[in-house]
């Protein structure tokens, strides 16, 4: 693979944001052109018309540079402003997402990392890191505003609000390619809602009476 030799960041050099825009728009685009395996470092710099150096600047190496960038498309989502209830959390990640998964240039991208994290484990286990990552400080953080307003209860699980939250998503953007009908995103957000709040992530582990395979009771 080109490109994948790792450089130090250079030091603590002020990094120029319009830079930093470009050559994220450049990597995607260069991603989605020839796909992880061929792409390279200084394709991205010359396709962002900066240097090398400015891209060693910010990321170590080719992968740690499609990480943090897919990471942040993958899901859409690096902060979500409290809008007061959980439905409306719900739907402003998931408004975002849906936008973030619509990308033009996602449907070509997504594929091909995954075909390549199939056959590489070291991209796989990063690329699940950072994805892991980013949901749960998502998922933490919608689910800590809702138990502190009352509106979950305390020992409700973020890993499986995520789940319940971008899944379909996921699946209809990313996998099956279906577009969304008008409303999906709020119809959604209320369905996960009031599943939260009747307490479909709350730990099953601490409640073990609530599980599915919980024995009937007798009399």
């Amino acid at each position: 693979m080109q490109g994948d030799g790792k450089r130090p960041p250079a030091g603590a050099a002020v990094l120029r944001e319009d830079v930093t825009q470009a050559i994220r728009a450049a990597a995607l685009q260069e991603l989605a052109a020839v796909g992880y395996g061929r792409m390279s470092i200084e394709a991205v710099a010359r396709r962002a018309g900066v240097g090398k150096t400015a891209v060693y600047r910010r990321w170590g190496s080719k992968l740690e540079m499609v990480i943090g960038i897919v990471s942040e498309v993958a899901l859409g989502v690096t902060a979500v402003p409290d809008t007061g209830t959980l439905r409306g959390d719900l739907e402003l990640v998931l408004t975002i997402a849906a936008r973030a998964l619509r990308h033009p240039l996602a449907g070509q991208i997504v594929p091909d990392l995954l075909a390549e994290a199939a056959r590489n484990p070291a991209i796989a286990q990063t690329l699940q890191a950072a994805l892991r990552d980013n949901q749960r400080g998502i998922g933490t953080l919608v689910t800590n505003r809702a138990v502190r307003r009352g509106e979950l209860p305390a020992d409700t699980d973020p890993d499986f609000v995520v789940d319940l939250m971008v899944g379909p998503l996921y699946w209809r953007l990313a996998v099956a390619r279906t577009p969304l009908p008008r409303g999906y995103v709020a119809r959604l957000a209320a369905s996960v809602a009031a599943a939260l709040t009747a307490g479909a992530a709350t730990d099953l582990a601490a409640n073990p009476a609530t599980g599915p395979s919980a024995p009937p009771a007798t009399g």
